[in-house]
């Protein structure tokens, strides 16, 4: 075995043991409150994997400084050589929940199948988004023990509850603030190498989030008198709230072409083939065609384009044979850039049309300011990227997901989301889902790709 085979199985050890801790945030929407009022967290979980880091990783823990934020989020500061903007390499360590249930291997298992270039490792958090952070974690080892240090300030953030709250983040970015840091380039979660995004591209696609939707959960709510259910009104509360619902779906966001998808229809449309390259490399000329088609080619290519709603959560009556006196509704939002909450909300408004239906925001994210997508710090990312990923063209994206970056927007023009992993679309379809995995090999690339990147900063 050589030495980059030898160091490649240690991280994966490492790795495997990371994802056997249930990080599942006890803090969220669904969280229990005690009579008075706090919640009743159980954060033993979270207490482990920060220990756990310190024991894997030496190096880190001797050069770079360490603090705790908003409880359990991990921040690191990589004093640099000379004054100048910090740069922050980010992920997190919270996980959604998972059970045994349907999965192929049990999710907090970290189990290994298969050989070479299928060897695959799965459970929860492989590629959201604890294979992000094992990855910054091994690269920064590997630098720390051999001695280097940054041109500037480098900090690495570990956020604790991505996937709930997102206060980790928050309080860093209002920390920074507070010390009067510069924050320069911000890399997150995010796009991925992919392949056949468009028709007759063959070449593997890096897609980089220059920003991301806004996320904005709206609630519809009918509140009318009750009874029993053997003589109901014409229209109860329920079904005025079905017949809303039906009025949203029934009339979808307008689809538009914003800059950056369209310079992704470019940039990519290039490696194509026959008309459809000459149509894709002239999308400010067949704008209308590309948005029409965009709009109905699938699920993910309609939610480029347009805002998105999803109906998440319904309750309503308290027993069979009663009306329901309240009936209400989630809609889980993702809002195009270009457009804003409030225009969101009189656009559902409109919609309904009926003043017993009231929409109200649940919580609230308008989408993040596009990121540089020219300059020093796309040209360090894209470089870098290219060195992991020889033939991957790298293009700028609109990110749909939310992620803890957006918090760093607001100091930051040039913040990034990439993942530098190969995904499938099978394999992009297990996160937040059953049989979350990822292909052993290119967790090995995605270390290799923090390496080049930390070398450059």
């Amino acid at each position: 075995m050589t030495s980059d085979e030898s160091r490649d199985e240690a991280a994966l050890a490492r790795l495997r043991e990371l994802i056997r801790i249930p990080t599942v945030s006890p803090v969220g929407l669904e969280a229990v409150l005690d009579a008075d009022g706090s919640a009743d967290a159980d954060w033993s979980a979270f207490e482990h994997f920060a220990a756990t880091v310190e024991r894997l990783y030496p190096s880190v823990h001797a050069v770079l400084e360490r603090e705790v934020v908003a409880g359990h989020t991990l921040l690191f500061r990589w004093v640099g050589r000379e004054p100048g903007p910090a740069s922050v390499l980010m992920a997190h360590y919270d996980v959604v929940p998972a059970t045994d249930e349907g999965w192929a291997h049990p999710p907090f298992a970290a189990a290994l199948t298969g050989d070479g270039v299928d060897r695959l490792i799965w459970g929860r958090g492989t590629l959201d988004n604890k294979g992000s952070a094992t990855t910054i974690l091994e690269a920064a080892e590997t630098a720390a023990a051999a001695g280097f240090t940054p041109q500037h300030d480098l900090y690495l953030l570990f956020g604790h509850d991505e996937e709930t709250t997102g206060t980790g983040a928050e309080a860093v970015v209002a920390l920074l603030k507070e010390r009067a840091v510069t924050v320069g380039f911000v890399l997150d979660e995010g796009g991925a190498v992919v392949e056949r995004l468009f028709p007759t591209v063959d070449v593997p696609i890096a897609v980089v989030g220059v920003s991301e939707k806004g996320t904005t959960s709206f609630t519809l709510t009918v509140e009318q008198q009750g009874g029993h259910a053997s003589t109901p009104p014409r229209l109860t509360a329920t079904a005025r709230l079905a017949r809303a619902i039906v009025r949203v779906t029934g009339r979808p966001f307008r689809a538009r072409l914003n800059a950056v998808t369209e310079r992704m229809i470019r940039t990519v449309g290039a490696h194509g083939r026959g008309p459809l390259k000459f149509v894709f490399t002239r999308a400010n000329v067949f704008r209308p065609l590309l948005v029409a088609v965009f709009a109905r080619m699938s699920d993910e290519t309609a939610a480029i384009v347009r805002t998105t709603v999803a109906v998440t959560q319904l309750s309503a009556g308290l027993a069979a044979n009663a009306l329901a006196e309240r009936a209400q509704a989630v809609l889980n939002v993702r809002i195009a850039i270009g457009s804003t909450v409030e225009q969101t909300r009189r656009h559902l408004e409109r919609a309904i049309a009926d003043p017993l239906v009231r929409v109200e925001i649940l919580s609230a994210n308008d989408p993040a300011p596009v990121a540089q997508m020219d300059g020093p710090a796309w040209n360090l990312l894209a470089q870098s990227i290219t060195v992991a990923y020889p033939t991957a063209v790298v293009t700028p994206y609109v990110q749909t997901g939310a992620t803890d970056s957006r918090q760093f927007s607001r100091i930051s023009s040039t913040v990034y989301r990439f993942s530098p992993f190969e995904m499938s679309a099978e394999e992009r379809g297990t996160l937040h889902a059953k049989n979350e995995r990822m292909h052993v090999h290119t967790f090995f690339t995605g270390i290799r790709f923090y390496d080049g990147l930390i070398a450059r900063l």
